[in-house]
């Protein structure tokens, strides 16, 4: 029945069978943290725990996916012909979601709530800002909606006092603290009046019907076991929420004591402080779980014993943390190259003289990844890459949902089950010709979405409503809020797809490219066509939105290789044959930006580490010397830089150094020359 057993290393078969009711797995780099995550839930269901009664919670909808398809399919392995079983797993906000939207009334919650992604919690932000500033007169600067948000999220996050926060990340508005909170808890009243939900609010109101005396142990007996994946990354609330599930577990005195608590983290990996996230929980997990047992798996599988030496060299340097050692189960390795470039333009030449080299050595341009610290690091390399005909692909760039046609029937999905939806109803006002930000307005204050009633009342408003809009398009305004209204007996994929209809010729009007925009709209519709509600629709894309086309921007057309651009913070848990890292100099890596607290340099010291950990084979690092104030000009303005400070004596022993110098040494002949020349003439004109 256990012959999967056989194919784990010990560490692993330890893990995977643990007989203990909370058990901690810390899982270095590469050491097969999902093989014994998916082995251990295959374990407690062939010992008699029912598949659908094991819950597996991580951070990603591709993890998630991953982790519950691989788990049935090793079920399955020992069960030939036998029934599928199916085990539960999802992000923890897909996972709320569900439950608000099963309960929603029991939680005081609207039943048609309308999720709001990032952006579109920004706006409410604003609004509400707005409307507290209005009439003060400007005297100083005054934090921006983003800003705002940010300070309201880490206090959420974290359960830290708004103060904190502020002195943590943005000191220059501490005299506004009060003005700040009074705005943060306007927010909290708007959503609950519009009938609207952020990111943080679906773990709030889990958090809450699990700490609920009759509630949570309805919950807490949904499920004997919970596995958490990526723990590091959890923030204050997650814990509570699991917390309050074995609370309640452990009171319900009915002879089971389940659910019981397995996570896997590596704290090396907590790189997620911005999101709340913090290795301590992982670290002191047994201050919230004193009976937490611990496995460490320490044995690696990627990476050859060279590039972990350097891994190992940086988990020394770091003050606390760190606790696992990796070992390599592959081969020694060559060393990997430290090549200190004269600068930037010599860093590009030699990034590009590597990767071709080895692409002739037989390592594809795809299993090759350039690794920045920002973004906007690789902007030379993409312009030397193109100027080679090189072809790459970068992760990030606009996501599915950050389209604004998507945005658009995002919006009316949500206000056919939310009329209260202000900020849907400005949108979608504005794609009709001749309507602006006023006469939405006006529009909106005459439905009286935020007032008293129903979204029926909001719907009978309309007549009214419509009177502020330009005569000749009423009849269009007309059409989509009719369309707003699902028909007796319709399915909701035949009310997804009118609303579709009735928005094409409003985006073909808007935008350029309308025929490419709405088959981008198809997969919408699809969506719809076995969903319960078309707002769920919209919260599933808000709550774990796609990118264009998967997690990369997309491979080149024409070609079948394609060298990776990453930055570090989205090449986390991912791995190639070969690794670049680029601008290891300090104010790059780490960043200028995180370097004024300890905190911050050690979560930057925990992403140096993500980076050095990706390689199978072979690992370069770049350091330029010089950095010129305006890239490719006509002068030799510059300045000189430090190497990183993770690159100490210990780490840099672990590589072989290599010196690359600028790539047009005449040139800066003529470069010094000039400067000679523009003295001499100064002169004259004294």
């Amino acid at each position: 029945m256990f012959a999967w057993l056989d194919r784990l290393n010990p560490e692993q078969r330890e893990a995977a069978t643990f007989p203990a009711d909370e058990l901690r797995i810390l899982a270095g780099a590469g050491t097969g943290k999902t093989t014994t995550l998916i082995s251990r839930v295959a374990w407690l269901v062939e010992s008699g725990t029912p598949a659908e009664r094991v819950l597996l919670l991580t951070f990603t909808r591709r993890a998630a996916r991953e982790m519950v398809g691989r788990t049935e399919q090793l079920l399955a392995t020992g069960r030939p012909g036998g029934p599928r079983q199916r085990v539960v797993g999802g992000t923890f906000h897909a996972i709320a979601h569900g439950l608000l939207r099963r309960h929603a009334a029991a939680l005081g919650l609207p039943e048609g709530f309308s999720v709001l992604d990032p952006s579109d919690a920004a706006d409410v932000m604003d609004l509400v800002r707005r409307e507290h500033l209005e009439g003060t007169p400007t005297r100083r600067r005054f934090p921006r909606k983003a800003t705002l948000l940010d300070l309201y999220s880490r206090s959420v996050n974290t359960q830290r006092p708004l103060s904190e926060s502020i002195d943590e990340v943005a000191p220059w508005c501490a005299d506004e603290r009060e003005a700040i909170a009074e705005i943060c808890r306007g927010y909290v009243s708007r959503k609950r009046t519009l009938g609207l939900v952020d990111f943080d609010d679906l773990l709030l109101y889990w958090r809450a019907a699990a700490a609920h005396d009759r509630v949570g142990p309805q919950l807490a007996a949904s499920f004997d076991h919970i596995c958490v994946d990526e723990y590091q990354d959890v923030n204050a609330l997650q814990v509570d929420i699991l917390r309050s599930l074995r609370r309640h577990a452990r009171a319900a005195g009915s002879g089971r004591d389940g659910p019981h608590l397995t996570v896997v983290g590596d704290d090396a990996q907590a790189v997620y402080g911005f999101r709340g996230a913090s290795p301590r929980h992982l670290l002191d997990i047994d201050l919230v779980f004193p009976a937490m047992a611990t496995v460490k798996l320490e044995g690696n599988y990627r990476s050859s014993q060279a590039i972990l030496d350097v891994a190992n060299a940086v988990s020394d340097d770091a003050p606390e943390g760190f606790t696992t050692r990796l070992r390599s189960h592959a081969r020694p390795g060559e060393r990997p190259r430290l090549v200190r470039c004269g600068d930037e333009d010599a860093q590009v030449e030699a990034v590009c003289e590597q990767v071709l080299a080895h692409r002739e050595q037989g390592v594809d341009l795809r299993e090759q990844a350039v690794l920045v610290r920002a973004a906007h690091h690789s902007d030379l390399l993409e312009l030397e890459l193109s100027r080679r005909r090189i072809p790459y692909v970068k992760y990030g760039g606009l996501r599915y949902l950050e389209a604004a046609h998507v945005k658009d029937l995002v919006c009316l999905y949500r206000l056919a089950d939310n009329p209260r939806d202000l900020l849907s109803w400005f949108r979608v006002l504005q794609l009709i010709e001749g309507v602006g930000p006023v006469r939405a307005n006006r529009v909106i204050e005459t439905l009286g979405v935020d007032g008293p009633g129903t979204g029926g009342d909001v719907l009978l408003r309309w007549p009214l409503a419509a009177e502020h809009l330009p005569a000749p398009v009423r009849a269009s305004a007309d059409a989509v809020v009719a369309a707003l209204v699902r028909r007796d007996g319709e399915r909701v994929g035949a009310h997804g797809e009118r609303l579709r209809s009735v928005l094409a010729p409003l985006v073909e009007a808007a935008y350029d490219n309308g025929a490419a925009r709405l088959a981008d709209l198809d997969a919408l519709v699809a969506a719809a066509q076995d969903a319960a509600r078309l707002s769920d629709v919209a919260a599933d894309l808000t709550i774990e939105p796609p990118s264009s086309t998967g997690d990369l921007a997309g491979p080149p057309l024409i070609d079948e290789d394609w060298l990776v651009i990453s930055t570090v913070h989205s090449a986390k848990g991912l791995e190639w044959d070969v690794v670049h890292v680029l601008n290891a100099s300090d104010g790059n890596f780490p960043s200028d930006m995180a370097v004024t607290t300890a905190e911050g340099i050690e979560e930057e010291r925990r992403l140096w580490y993500v980076a050095m950990t990706r390689p199978r084979r072979a690992l370069h690092v770049y350091v330029p010397l010089r950095y010129h104030h305006r890239t490719r000009g006509r002068d030799d303005d510059h300045t000189y830089a430090q190497p990183s400070r993770f690159l100490s004596s210990r780490v840099s022993a672990c590589f072989d150094p290599v010196e690359r110098a600028r790539a047009d040494g005449e040139w800066e002949a003529r470069l010094d020359a000039a400067a000679q020349i523009e003295l001499e003439l100064d002169a004259l004109w004294s």
